[in-house]
């Protein structure tokens, strides 16, 4: 029994064999595993230090683009015409938001955040570069930042900023020249330099904001920055400042811009005044116009729709863009033209019925005076009087050659080349240009039109002003500029001989034009009472619709915009001419109101405050 029960007699010998190997065996796997972990912490920290150094680096430390101050805009008399004011902007980083869609949702109905205003910040995202801040709400107001405040905590990724925005303090008064600065757009982007604009959401747009969009933009700059684990800056590390944008200084005279604005009170039309001596402009009007405060931070559909789709167009630029035919305005120059080449001198005369036609022509052209204006009449009396028979017979004479040669030294059918976007070049028509356009020969009695400012032929109010500059100065020709100064860089006006004419033949167009205004015949004579200066000028009348052969032109029987423009250019003192002023008004008719227009802005340039002459521009 004891022979049988000694197999489970315990052996100390072969239990400590056994528990020896298993040691051993333990010992052998705690040693490989940690051999593993030795050498794995040993590739990580030695040969992959720099590697994950760069990576814990990127998630702590940040780049920051910081957006530059975009340069001011003043007038000639430094008053500010585009600032830049505080306002307070809601932004997410992407890449610190959890759920980015919740966020939205809970932002969109805490703010009350339009469909639109999601669908635009959506844009803007695909377009950032990681870890920037990407605007959803571009002005916040008061009761939004409350709101905010109080559940802010609760929206990772999501901060107030304050930034500097876009203000024009006279508004609608420049909203035209100025233009406005808006968001970038998609298209825009593409061709934009990506890194400097890295931290800017909008530029100019329109007008000098957009002429001068790289001098006023600035240079981005960039700071890094220390974040802890929820993206919160907790210090800047270095820093390379943004560089603002260049200030501008321009020509533009607030008191003549206001002056041109308000006589037009409210009509459809457009005010251009030019300084003769340089070219400076001193007010670009266009009635009725918009405030561009309403385009800086978006502007609402409802806005944006009622100036649209506004009959008076006021989102049309006419001094720019509008083309008109020029009427009477243009007799000055036929006149020279006449003189110069010599087919009449000042004492030609032409018979004056009231009426002229070619030779073997039945039709009437009908002056507007339906009598005439005398048995026989001068150049002199032709452009005090503003007799269209003279100028029909003149144009006739001259042929359609000659004068489109002539007034194209006068800047006509070409763009003047001023520092403003969206210029249209008018059109002086030519043979070679209606058998390019309508594939027709040209006819005499469409020389006739052109002799009057009729016809084919239309210009812009600025052609009109520069072309004014050009009879003041007697044949020189100068570019027509809005900047009068960049930082301390004050850029030389653009000038040419365009004519050399005879004094004498100057001196006689001058004198018709002074007597326009002062002479007892003149058709601007009524302007004249009461004007402590001399002023030179010509008035239009452009025909909107034809009035049919035998038929008088009847305002009462014409619908309200189908009635005929005012027009008038003119410039002062007539002796020592300093301000060159056109004036279009739309359907005005009366060309005595288009010569009350010009009349308000040179006495805000000429005369000091006491309505005494001695002014001139202080």
């Amino acid at each position: 029994m004891w022979q049988q029960d000694r197999r489970y007699i315990k052996d100390p010998s072969a239990e400590a064999e056994l528990y020896q190997g298993r040691a051993v065996f333990a010992i052998v796997v705690i040693a490989l595993v940690f051999a593993v972990v030795l050498s794995r912490y040993i590739y990580l920290q030695i040969f992959q230090y720099q590697r994950f150094k760069t990576e814990s680096d990127n998630n702590r430390v940040h780049v920051q683009s910081l957006a530059p101050k975009r340069g001011l805009i003043y007038d000639r008399k430094g008053r500010l015409l585009a600032e830049n004011i505080s306002s307070q902007s809601l932004v997410l980083v992407r890449e610190r938001v959890p759920d980015l869609e919740d966020t939205l949702a809970r932002l969109q109905q805490l703010l009350s955040i339009d469909d639109e205003d999601i669908e635009s910040f959506r844009r803007r995202l695909k377009r950032q570069r990681p870890f920037e801040e990407v605007p959803l709400i571009f002005s916040l107001d008061e009761q939004q930042i409350a709101k905010l405040a109080v559940n802010i905590h609760t929206l990772p990724g999501v901060e107030i900023q304050a930034q500097l925005v876009r203000h024009y303090p006279y508004g609608e008064l420049f909203g035209h020249v100025i233009g406005y600065v808006g968001r970038i757009n998609e298209r825009e982007q593409k061709t934009l330099d990506p890194e400097n604009y890295s931290a800017t959401y909008s530029m100019g747009k329109l007008g000098v904001e957009r002429y001068y969009e790289s001098q006023l933009h600035g240079q981005v700059g960039y700071q890094n920055v220390e974040t802890d684990v929820r993206g919160r800056i907790l210090r800047v590390l270095d820093q390379i400042d943004p560089v603002p944008g260049s200030d501008l200084h321009l020509h533009f005279d607030a008191d003549l811009q206001r002056a041109g604005y308000e006589t037009l009170a409210g009509r459809r039309g457009s005010v251009v005044a030019m300084n003769v001596k340089n070219g400076g402009l001193l007010a670009v009007v266009s009635s009725p116009s918009y405030d561009g405060n309403l385009f800086v931070n978006g502007i609402s559909s409802k806005d944006y729709a009622a100036l649209r789709d506004s009959p008076d167009l006021p989102l049309f630029n006419r001094s720019l863009q509008g083309q008109y035919p020029p009427a009477s305005t243009v007799k000055p120059l036929i006149g020279m033209a006449g003189l110069y080449y010599g087919t009449v001198t000042p004492n030609t005369t032409v018979r004056d019925p009231g009426w002229y036609q070619l030779p073997k022509d039945t039709r009437f052209y009908r002056d507007w005076k339906r009598e005439g204006h005398a048995a026989r009449i001068n150049v002199t009396d032709a452009i005090i009087e503003s007799c269209d028979v003279y100028f029909y017979d003149l144009a006739y004479k001259l042929g359609i050659d000659k004068i489109h040669e002539f007034m194209a030294s006068f800047g006509y059918g070409v763009p003047t080349g001023v520092d403003l976007t969206s210029e249209r070049s008018g059109l002086m028509p030519s043979k070679a240009w209606k058998k390019r356009a309508h594939n027709l020969p040209w006819f005499p009695g469409e020389t006739l039109n052109i002799g009057i400012g009729q016809g084919y032929m239309l210009a812009t109010p600025m052609q009109l002003a520069a072309s004014t500059v050009v009879l003041a100065n007697r044949g020189q020709w100068i570019q027509p500029r809005v900047l009068k100064k960049m930082g301390e860089l004050e850029p030389m006006p653009v000038r040419r001989n365009t004519l050399d004419v005879d004094p004498a033949h100057w001196a006689v167009i001058e004198k018709a034009m002074f007597d326009v205004v002062h002479g007892e015949r003149g058709t601007a004579r009524a302007a004249s009472r009461g004007m402590p200066y001399a002023m030179a000028g010509k008035t239009g009348t452009a025909q909107v619709v034809g009035i049919a052969q035998g038929e008088e032109y009847d305002s009462e029987a014409l619908a309200k915009r189908k009635r005929d423009h005012a027009l008038y250019i003119g410039y002062a003192p007539a002796d020592d001419p300093q301000i060159a002023v056109a004036v279009v008004i739309e359907n005005g008719e009366k060309s005595s109101e288009a010569v009350k227009v010009a009349r308000a802005v040179m006495d805000a340039y000429l005369l000091d405050e006491q309505g005494d002459l001695g002014g001139l521009g202080k």
